[in-house]
């Protein structure tokens, strides 16, 4: 029997500005811990946008997808929510 794979668009998460490569895969729920992002990086098991990726404090921008261990997130950059808006 085959593994399941995820053929789904990945899930958005949201981030409020300037987010690391290791802070994301973390954030996002990808590694359990800050250990395990960094390990992941520095194996090589880390993908942004389809590559490997062995930098851990790469600036991560809108609409980057993370991959790690079979799973995927994109980053969706927040607009400054306490700005005001235009009325």
């Amino acid at each position: 029997m085959r593994p399941k794979s995820n053929t789904g668009p990945p899930e958005s998460v949201r981030v409020r500005g300037v987010i690391t490569l290791g802070q994301f895969l973390k954030f996002a729920g990808l590694a359990s811990t800050g250990g395990e992002a960094k390990a992941g990086v520095e194996a090589g098991a880390v993908r942004v946008n389809g590559a490997v990726d062995t930098h851990r404090g790469r600036k991560l921008v809108d609409g980057d997808v993370v991959s790690f261990r079979g799973s995927s997130r994109r980053v969706s950059v927040a607009e400054d929510l306490s700005a005001p808006t235009g009325s």
